[in-house]
C-alpha cells in the first residue's frame, strides 16, 4: 500500500450530459403558520434522538454533576 501522493491531482472532467445545469429561482417570502404547534417542516412531534445521541446527552449530564 502506498501512501498520499505529494503531488495534487486534479479533479476529473465529467462526461458530456452528465452535469446539471441548475438555474435558482426567487419564489418570493414563504410565510409559515405555526400556531398550531406543528414545526415548519410539518413535523408534529420532534423525532426521537438516535442511540448516539442520547449515550451523549447521557455523558454530558453525568460531566455536570
Amino acid at each position: 500500500m502506498t501512501g498520499p501522493s505529494s503531488t495534487p491531482q486534479g479533479e476529473h472532467t465529467p462526461a458530456p450530459g452528465v452535469t446539471w445545469s441548475t438555474e435558482l429561482i426567487s419564489l418570493g417570502e414563504v410565510v409559515v403558520d405555526s400556531d398550531d404547534g406543528e414545526s415548519p417542516f410539518g413535523w408534529r412531534d420532534l423525532p426521537k434522538p438516535n442511540r448516539e445521541t442520547r449515550r451523549a446527552a447521557a455523558r454530558a449530564a453525568r460531566r455536570k454533576k
